[in-house]
């Protein structure tokens, strides 16, 4: 049980040791592109861009709901005074 003990201390010791290490890129670096594959990536971006000019642009209102509400809002009603026993009072 004492051994466990200190090999746990150990560990618990080490492990801000391991946070220190440099950072190891396991992953290889992607090959560099030929000038074909450069020089077509170029010319689908362009038509990428071109494309986007073609859209035509949005209207500047867009409200969903304008047709829904009315341009006058229509105004509540005056609370109407109510008596001790709960009727409403003319």
């Amino acid at each position: 049980m004492r051994v466990f003990r200190i090999a746990a201390v150990f560990a618990l010791l080490a492990a801000p040791a391991y946070a220190q290490l440099p950072p190891i890129n396991l992953i290889q670096e992607a090959p560099s592109k030929t000038p074909d594959q450069i020089e077509q990536e170029a010319a689908q971006q362009k038509a990428y861009k071109e494309s986007l000019r073609k859209i035509p642009d949005a209207k500047s209102t867009s409200d969903p709901w304008g047709n829904v509400r009315s341009a006058d809002v229509p105004k509540t009603p005056a609370p109407t005074k109510r008596t001790k026993t709960g009727s409403t009072a003319n």
